[in-house]
Order: structure tokens, then sequence, then C-alpha cells
């Protein structure tokens, strides 16, 4: 088979998203001012834990998603605008069954310690993470290669089962190619991105500087970039006003009001794909009872959530991952809050212990006052509801993805295949509610290799309807990322893929003069 760039085109075509593969070398977004360079650049965020690994393949918390956007990068990476573009990749193409792809690996970039990036350290990278021993968050993406090899300088990845969207699943953000993949040393943190990591304190901070031989021009812009762990809602809000950072994550709604008031504090908020998720286990009781997941389900006040605890900056979300903000989405019936319907489900599902929640204010901004409602609203239909409240540090190791029923959140991803992949496929790695479904399973598949947008889009339509209906996921709400800046920031540009600019909001901003 010879690489066909027209098949792919088309296939790409077909999720409704713009590509800039062919266009330009890497896309960078315009700027209304001309970058600075020089000076420091401090983050204080939540969602930093002592648990924190520098492995890629096990990151899963705020802090260590946005610094791995300062050291590492991915074979392509996505604009704001939602449009694929190369980055170590500088271009791509598949078989006309979508079932072989080429990329063609960058020349000329430089890891940190001095090795110069070839095919094969991004071959090795795939193949760690598509290892079944790997552990890692993108396994479930990477599940249908067959093989990776090394051609040139290619690497061909050959499919079991046809996907036209292979190339967005590589820019998942566990997959920051490494020196030999990581395989010698998956902690080292040496990688290709803009800054070399000068210090690492998990659950303290960490932070780097500026690699002087970076191979792009948009980004890296700050001599020193920092993170500090402030988990604390209070003195993360207060660290900003004082000046002791200059960017904080996950502002609580109830205090944007207050924020606006203070000088030289903007708040930036952006609409996207990140949704707060009460994950059940589906194979674990009393959650392996649908009646009991449906119970539940209908014991939500959505909108309550929504106007108490995100103050509105946000929207009901539906018991699957999924908004307007994907481009093949369609609507289904919302599902109301129904006391009646609970206690009838509850009843049916013969349960008699109370449900125990796990939750910690670490999780998203508003997660105790959430689940204090949640509680309310349960007994209030007659399911005796207990909070279990969990320390912050090691509650993505403990406790998410661990405990039955717990409160977490998901940022989304770039398109509903993705998303499914990553989160509902049986047995993917962070199917955090175990929810396993043959027949879902099989339209995975089937929507993977359909390039037809309207017959792609019915299938997605069925599999969030079963996930809706049969799944373990209660979503109750989609969130906006609300993170605000300080006077010493500029060049801050929305992205709705996540808060913090998508990840990079360090990488991408610089100190105003």
């Amino acid at each position: 088979m010879k690489p066909d760039r027209r098949r792919f085109l088309q296939g790409a075509a077909a999720l409704g998203i713009g590509l800039g593969a062919a266009a330009s070398p890497f896309g960078g977004t315009a700027f209304a001012q001309t970058p600075r360079r020089g000076g420091l650049l401090r983050a204080g965020m939540n969602g930093g834990s002592s648990t924190d690994s520098l492995d890629p393949a096990t990151t899963a918390s705020a802090v260590m998603f946005q610094f791995s956007h300062l050291w590492g990068e991915q074979i392509v990476q996505l604009s704001p605008e939602g449009e694929l573009q190369p980055a170590l990749a500088e271009e791509w193409n598949s078989s006309e069954d979508a079932k072989t792809w080429w990329f063609r690996i960058r020349k000329g970039v430089e890891f940190h310690n001095g090795k110069k990036l070839t095919p094969e350290d991004v071959a090795a990278t795939i193949r760690r993470h598509s290892d079944e021993k790997s552990q890692s968050g993108a396994l479930g993406l990477l599940e249908n290669i067959v093989s990776v090899a090394v051609d040139g300088d290619n690497v061909v990845v050959k499919l079991a089962e046809p996907n036209v969207e292979l190339p967005y699943l590589l820019e998942d953000y566990h997959l920051m190619v490494q020196p030999n993949g990581g395989i010698d040393d998956p902690t080292a943190g040496i990688g290709t991105g803009p800054y070399r990591i000068s210090f690492f304190e998990p659950g303290v901070r960490v932070g780097g500087e500026r690699f002087e031989n970076y191979w792009r021009d948009d980004r890296g812009f700050a001599d020193q970039v920092e993170i500090i762990v402030i988990n604390d809602n209070t003195a993360r809000t207060a660290a900003l006003r004082s000046g002791q950072v200059d960017i904080i994550n996950h502002i609580e709604p109830k205090t944007v009001s207050l924020l606006e008031r203070v000088n030289g504090v903007t708040i930036k908020s952006t609409t996207g794909r990140g949704h707060q998720v009460f994950p059940m286990h589906c194979n674990t009781p009393p959650f392996d009872n649908n009646d009991l997941r449906l119970a539940l389900k209908y014991a939500v006040d959505r909108q309550q959530m929504l106007d108490m605890v995100l103050m509105g900056f946000g929207s009901l979300g539906n018991d699957f991952p999924i908004n307007a903000a994907y481009p093949l989405f369609t609507e289904i019936e919302q599902r109301p809050y129904d006391p009646d319907r609970a206690r009838y489900h509850y009843k049916k599902s013969g349960s008699d212990q109370p449900i125990v929640f796990h939750t910690s204010e670490s999780v998203f901004s508003g997660a105790i006052s959430a689940a204090e409602l949640f509680q309310q609203t349960a007994q209030a239909a007659g399911i005796p509801f207990q909070i279990k409240r969990e320390p912050a540090d090691g509650y993505w190791t403990s406790v998410w993805n661990e405990m039955p029923f717990c409160a977490s959140y998901w940022g989304g991803r770039s398109t509903q295949d993705q998303m499914y992949t990553t989160a509902y496929m049986s047995g993917a790695n962070w199917n955090d509610t175990r929810f396993s479904n043959p027949k879902f399973d099989r339209m995975l598949l089937e929507a993977r290799a359909q390039p037809d947008p309207e017959l792609r889009k019915e299938l997605y339509f069925e599999m969030g309807s079963i996930v809706r209906d049969e799944g373990g996921a209660l979503i109750p709400l989609f969130n906006d990322f609300i993170d605000a800046i300080g006077p010493r920031v500029a060049g801050w540009a929305p992205d709705p893929a996540q808060s913090m600019m998508g990840g990079y909001a360090l990488a991408k901003c610089w100190v105003a003069e």
C-alpha cells in the first residue's frame, strides 16, 4: 500500500474538524501582541499530590498535565480551534483502508539530554504505551495497533481495524515522546518541550528553565516557569491577589465576582468538554444493579447544582460524556430530577445498604458542595447516602478508579472516539465505571471505520444512549474552565480542550512589560 493523503483528508473531514497539517509547519496561534522573552512565570494550581510521577503514562492530576506540556511533546497537537497540527511528526498519511499510517518525523529536534530525536524514539514511545503491561492512560486508545515500525524518516503504524481518527489519538497527553520511548527510565522527565526540568517536588512545586535548543519559536517565552501546588481554594486565590503567583486554575464560581474587583486580575472562562462525573463501578455491588444506578441518576437535581455550585458557569450533564463542543453531537432527551422515579428504581434494586460516596475538595471546584446537595436530594428520594471526605493528597491514586463510587472530573477529549475509547470501552485502563457492553464496543469499532459523517453521527447517538441508560457514569454537569491571571501575564488565548489554555498556559504566555 502507498500513502494516500487524499483518502486521509476525506476521512478526517468526516469528523467535522478542520485540519492544519497540510497548511503550515506548525500552525501557531496568532498573537494579539508581540511575545516578550525573559522573566519568571508562576502558576498556583489545584490538583497536585505527593504521589505525582514524571512518567507521562500515569499523568492524571491537573498539575502533572500542565507540567508535561512544558517538558514534553506529542507526535501531533491540536490547535485551540480543534485542528490537527504537526508537532514531532511534520506530516502523516494513510492507506486507503485507514489500517496503515505513515508519520514522517521531524529532523533537527533535540532532547534535553542532547540526544537527537529519531523515528525510533517515536516508535518506541507508541510501543511502550500500547503494551498491555504499561498501565498507561493511553493504553485503551492504542489497543488497535498491530505493529509499529520505522521506515527511513517514517514511523509506520499498522492497525487491526480501520481508524480514520488515529492521528487524533496520538495527540493524547500521555504520549509525550521520550528517548527510546521512556523504556529505559520513564520517570527521567527528558523530552523535547520548551522547558528542561530544573526541580520536581511532587505535591509541593515543580519547575523548569527554558531549553536553549528548543526547535519552535511560538512558545517557551519565559526564562523560568514554576507550578506551586495550592490545593486549598482560598489560599490559591490569596496567592494570586498578593502577586505570589501569576496564574491560578479551578476558580470557584462563587468567588468570580470578588476576584473581578481585584485590580490587575482578569478572569478567563472558557466553555469546553470538561465534565464533573460520579463514576459507579458497574461490576461492584450494589452498583452492578442498573436499577440502583438509575435511582442515583434520577436523584440528582442537576439544575440546582448548576445554579448553586457552578453559579451558571456550565451546562446540564445527561450521564454520557459528550456535549455540543463535539462536532458530531446529537441531543438526547435530558434526564430530569425525579425523586419518585429514583425511589421506584431504588426499591426495585433491592438495596438496603447506605450508599457511600467518596469525594475531596481537590477533585473540582465545589466538589464538597455538590456532594452535599446530592446527599440532600438522594435522601429526599429515600436513598440513604453517606459522604466520605478524602484527603486531597493521593486522591487520584487511591480513590479515583479504586473506590466503587466517588467524585471525579474529566477534561474531555478531542473526539468522541477518543473519549469513549479512553473511558468506556471494555477493558480500557481508565474505564473508571468498569462499563462493559459488547454492542457498544462493536459500534465503537464500526464508527472508527465509517467515513460518512451522518452515519457516524447516528452511531454516536446510539452509543451515547447506551452509556446514558446502562452505564455507570453519573454526569450532572459540564463545567466551564475558569482560570484567572494577574497583571504580569500576556498572550493568553482560550482553548476549549482543557483549563489553563489546554495545558499550554505557561508554555505560550509571557511576562508583560
